[in-house]
């Protein structure tokens, strides 16, 4: 249906004085100081004509006019432009579920499309989450921070978080927005520090960045401190991933690595880089996939009678030729040999044929690359 196809009317009321106290807010959004957009963006509870009511607001620069889907009252009701920024403001009545609509999109060359309100999804992390973060005591953080595939409302996306307490304001950005996040700017935790959004429709592969305005106006791109995957180097976005899918089959071995001592028991450690221990003239760089090397490294320690492999560094670093020692990516295996799920295959692998994995970690070795965290938020 076209943008004639509705009416372009709304009741006014109070909206007018709603907006001209958040045009400050709203500058301040537009200029990258405002410390939480959340405070301005998604819904929040007013009062309309006095009842009580939900004021919806939306920041989407790049379109025409923007709908509310009311899917709990099966209406659409045109937005206001509030700012010629490309603010956007409706009021719904007061339900159960504030977050139960979506927002219908004209863009300026006509073309209609809906989406989640990311400012209307509850945050993945809790107030207890970020109280053991504060004490330095959350020692699963991972599953939080950086980017998680999640379901809300029936609707795939991703979660993403990252701390930057020094921060003025975090955006999102890559091929989802075409690298302009102004509508992707995160959700500040005050004063934790970490900075959080759900994005509807962003799925596993999807590449992305923080861009992170420091205090002065100065802006940086950074990659995921806790990314799981990343582009191939030299490029150095991180990548959306799921660690949920495969199909571990090395219960055997764990079960004996409970039960057995190994102060008592012989112990034999081959220590190797993947990338140089053997080549493959017809890959990339001459590096063999972590699943090519799995079948020949087992071979090999087999024959030898080494009991465990140890590898040198695999976390994701910049320079080829560090041979790892310049981690910038300390919850990742470096895209070189492969995906996630392939050093899994790795790992699972060489437990079946009695072989222990060991990694070597050297986040002491720090790297000044400007991707990493080196003056990450100022």
């Amino acid at each position: 249906m076209g943008i004639q196809g509705y009416n372009n009317t709304i009741h006014n009321s109070e909206l007018d004085v709603r907006t001209q106290l958040s045009l400050q807010g709203i500058s301040r959004f537009v200029e990258g100081t405002l410390e939480n957009p959340a405070h301005l963006l998604g819904p929040h509870p007013v009062e309309e004509g006095g009842r009580k009511a939900i004021s919806v607001r939306a920041f989407l620069p790049d379109s025409q006019q923007v709908w509310l889907v009311d899917n709990e009252h099966n209406e659409v009701r045109p937005m206001r432009r509030i700012h010629p920024s490309g603010f956007y403001e409706a009021i719904r009545p007061t339900y159960s579920h504030t977050s139960n609509y979506r927002l219908r999109i004209a863009t300026k060359n006509g073309e209609i499309t809906e989406m989640q309100d990311p400012y209307a999804v509850q945050p993945l992390l809790t107030e207890f989450d970020l109280f053991l973060f504060g004490e330095g005591r959350n020692w699963q953080l991972y599953d939080k921070m950086g980017a998680h595939i999640r379901s809300v409302d029936g609707v795939d996306g991703t979660n993403f978080a990252v701390w930057a307490p020094n921060a003025e304001s975090v955006q999102l950005i890559r091929d989802f927005n075409s690298c302009n996040g102004a509508q992707h700017t995160m959700r500040k935790h005050i004063p934790a520090g970490v900075w959080e959004l759900f994005i509807p429709n962003i799925a596993a592969g999807e590449k992305y960045k923080y861009k992170i305005k420091m205090k002065g106006g100065h802006s940086v791109e950074k990659s995921d401190p806790y990314g799981f995957h990343a582009e191939l180097p030299p490029r150095t976005a991180s990548v959306v991933t799921r660690l949920d899918h495969f199909a571990w089959d090395d219960q055997d071995w764990m079960d004996r690595r409970v039960s057995s001592d190994p102060l008592s028991q012989a112990c034999n450690i081959y220590e190797l880089h993947l990338g140089s221990w053997r080549r493959d003239p017809n890959g990339h760089h001459g590096w063999m996939n972590y699943r090519e090397i799995a079948h020949q490294l087992v071979e090999y320690c087999n024959e030898m009678n080494f009991t465990h492999v140890e590898l040198m560094p695999i976390s994701e670093h910049p320079y080829t030729g560090s041979w790892g020692y310049q981690t910038v990516g300390y919850f990742g295996v470096t895209s070189r040999y492969g995906t996630c799920d392939d050093f899994m295959y790795f790992v699972n692998h060489c437990h079946q044929h009695g072989i222990g994995v060991i990694l070597d970690w050297v986040p002491a070795h720090y790297p000044k690359d400007g991707h990493g965290l080196r003056h990450f938020d100022g």
